[in-house]
């Protein structure tokens, strides 16, 4: 069988591997020993403590972005009113348009910029890279400082804009960012160290954490702690324990009682403990024997699911190809940001859709336009209003609060601007415009059902309105557990859960009969070395031989510097990991594996001049120590910083203690989708391939991995676009 050519037009775009397998080199091996049962006791006690401060952290930034957003949303509604109210007599709404165009593209402005030019991975809701995070991709600045400031910056604009975007899903990574800083006890983008939890300053405690970050965000953005762990096990970790699930179910109750704590003091209610996320569904009745009979439309769910992603796909293709400077990129959001106000603005122009006032306790944002006194246009309510509590009026609003015709046209027009909207260069998510368009259009159902039964069904339209956007948003991210627990949490009704559940694995199905999720879909159009649950289907057929990577690059266990420095400058050989070995006298056959040691850990031994000459001189060295290596991460310097003098090139480099000396390896002949688990399973960065005498034959890579699974589902339209 040939071997497999990797794809050379698919770019990787300087993403690197975590490194979740420890490396139990001495160094390693001598400091676990060395420690007492009490050292180990007080390390558990300082993950909850580092749990805990994740939780409360990620509670109190969803707190003020929620409190922020109300102020000038609320702001922003005062001065249209006032300017519609004006001219609304006397003829000149063209001035409010102009208005509300004007103020929702000045948000969207600085909210572009901050993203465009100061840091563009904050763009988007960032949950498809926490999960290339979580999978062991190393995805640039993904988890850093300035990457929270500009991503709490950028949804506070992108959300009082008025753009189709929620902030529910920034606050995944948000609370992601929050783990990866905390844990470590200090901050490089600072260049503060706080000289604590120095223990946890390594990929695989890192990646815990992170864990317990996004579902901490999941549980701020929804107030559904069962339903950020089940979110963080399914739709991120490729790794899982138990005490790791207990640990992540403290920092969701920390962070979602946070959130709550904090509101209710806003509100000036302290201890009303009655907001437990960023979007409260509001109760619902019990009964649920009229919603059975939905579950038979629940195919158009994965349909305008597979549709949206599909618009969505091509959208970002076109994007990558033509719209990829930062000032086009700003002026693209700006341009959505003022169709967004004129499309709104139209509709509501021309919507008769008048409601006596009194039927909705409490409207926030009620516009009478030419609608009699004591009523308002429900057209311009939704629009106005913030998108969770449009989603909330659909659910709970009473029948006949919105015309059928209104919430036809806000459906197609919605679904369209929020397709649109994703991908922008602003930090926005796409969970709450998912969950609005759903709700319209399953409401829009109950009401033709209610209508043709005559009235049977059109007492629970709301009901409707909730199995549709429980539809809407898993057809689109294709979200299954995680998102029928998130939904029975936020209702606080556990008698949804099988329609729920039908609803959902329907979506599922249906969609990812057409296409994949958005999620994955962006996973796939930023071109990283992504590994799946599970194998390609045709993995069957090949063995670790037909994509491992031959010659190997590898090391003597004494190695001359001058040979480790060339190697390493090297850019046709920029790997990660190199096989350390023992030569055969003739150095015909390929060499014995003895260890394998990280590019990584070869740059500090570099810095710190660990040379065998050295060691041997009478002057004193300090023994280096795995806190060395500890203070580098992660930002170990490149190669071309480190200066190596011409007398020290020849010097000799001794990597037995610092090596693991007992790596991962397969045979030739083991399966791909074995390799897949192991990968998988393990996190690990390369893999090396032995033969019977367990001499190194080749090294198999996460990359490697990732090029064959693009290749063989095909990546004519990113190739072309990247091209």
């Amino acid at each position: 069988m040939k071997h497999l050519k990797p794809l050379k037009s698919v770019q990787l775009r300087g993403t690197g591997i975590l490194d979740y397998d420890n490396s139990e080199n001495q160094l390693f091996l001598e400091e676990e020993r060395r420690m007492s049962y009490l050292g180990f006791r007080c390390l558990e006690i300082s993950r909850w403590v580092v749990c805990g401060l994740i939780g409360f952290l990620t509670g109190l930034i969803a707190c003020f972005i929620d409190i922020m957003v109300e102020q000038l949303t609320g702001l922003k509604y005062y001065v249209v009113k006032e300017n519609i109210e004006k001219f609304t007599a006397g003829g000149g709404l063209s001035i409010s348009l102009i208005l509300w165009a004007v103020l929702n593209s000045a948000f969207v402005m600085v909210g572009a910029i901050i993203v465009a030019f100061f840091e563009p991975i904050a763009g988007g809701s960032g949950i498809p890279q926490i999960k290339c995070y979580l999978n062991g991709v190393k995805i640039p600045r993904v988890v850093r400082l300035k990457t929270l400031l500009v991503k709490v910056a950028g949804v506070i604009c992108s959300v009082a804009g008025g753009l189709v975007v929620g902030k529910e899903g920034p606050m995944i990574h948000s609370g992601a960012v929050v783990a990866a800083g905390v844990s470590q006890g200090r901050s490089t983008s600072l260049k503060r160290d706080f000289k604590i939890f120095e223990y946890f300053r390594r990929d695989t405690e890192k990646r815990d954490f992170v864990s317990a970050g996004a579902a901490a965000g999941v549980s701020a953005a929804f107030g559904a702690p069962v339903g950020g762990v089940l979110f963080s096990l399914e739709e991120a970790a490729s790794y899982w324990n138990q005490m790791l699930t207990w640990r992540i179910f403290f920092a969701s109750m920390i962070s979602t009682f946070t959130l709550n704590f904090f509101l209710s003091v806003y509100n000036k209610n302290p201890g009303e403990l009655s907001n437990p996320g960023l979007i409260n569904f509001g109760s619902f009745d019990r009964n649920v024997r009229s919603l059975c009979s939905f579950c038979q439309f629940l195919t158009a769910s994965g349909l305008l699911g597979a549709l949206f992603n599909a618009l969505n796909y091509w959208l970002t293709i076109f994007r990558i190809r033509y719209i990829h400077r930062p000032c086009l990129q700003v002026m693209e959001a700006m341009l959505v940001a003022a169709v967004t106000a004129t499309v709104s603005f139209i509709m509501i122009y021309f919507s008769n859709a008048c409601q006596p006032l009194d039927v909705v306790q409490g409207e926030d944002y009620p516009l009478q336009l030419y609608c009699d006194d004591g009523e308002y246009n429900s057209m311009a309510t939704t629009f106005f209003n913030r998108p969770e509590k449009s989603v909330q009026n659909l659910f709970h609003n009473p029948p006949g609060s919105y015309h059928p015709l209104t919430l036809g046209v806000f459906t197609i027009t919605y679904f369209f601007l929020a397709c649109w909207t994703y991908g922008l260069a602003v930090s926005a998510g796409v969970f709450i415009p998912s969950l609005l368009i759903g709700a319209a259009w399953g409401r829009l159902i109950g009401i033709m059902l209610g209508a043709a039964l005559l009235g049977f069904i059109w007492a629970d339209p709301g009901k409707y309105a909730l199995i549709g956007a429980a539809a809407q948003l898993g057809g689109i991210v294709r979200m299954t557990l995680s998102l029928t627990v998130i939904l029975i949490e936020a209702t606080g009704n556990v008698t949804y859960g099988l329609p729920l559940m039908l609803v959902l694995m329907t979506a599922k199905i249906v969609g990812d009969y057409f296409e994949e999720g958005l999620y994955d879909i962006h996973i796939k159009l930023q071109s990283v070395p992504f590994v799946h649950s599970e194998a390609p289907p045709t993995s069957h057929w090949l063995t670790a031989r037909e994509v491992m990577s031959s010659p190997v690059t590898s090391f003597n266990r004494v190695e001359r510097v001058g040979t480790i420095v060339d190697l390493l400058s090297n850019t046709s050989t920029n790997h990660n990991g190199f096989p350390v070995v023992v030569s055969n006298a003739n150095g015909e056959e390929p060499a014995k594996l003895c260890g394998l040691i990280l590019r990584s850990q070869l740059i500090v031994l570099l810095k710190h001049k660990v040379f065998v000459e050295l060691a041997r001189s009478k002057l004193t060295r300090r023994k280096l120590q795995l806190k060395d290596f500890r203070d580098a991460y992660p930002r170990f310097p490149p190669i071309q910083s480190i200066h190596v003098s011409q007398d020290e090139r020849e010097c000799m480099m001794d990597l037995t203690e610092f090596m693991n000396p007992t790596p991962y390896t397969v045979p030739q002949e083991t399966s791909l989708p074995r390799v897949y688990k192991l990968f998988r399973a393990l996190g690990l960065r390369h893999l090396v391939v032995v033969d019977d005498s367990n001499r190194v034959v080749g090294l198999v890579t996460r990359k490697d991995l990732a090029r064959y699974h693009l290749g063989k589902h095909g990546l004519e339209e990113l190739q072309l676009a990247q091209t």
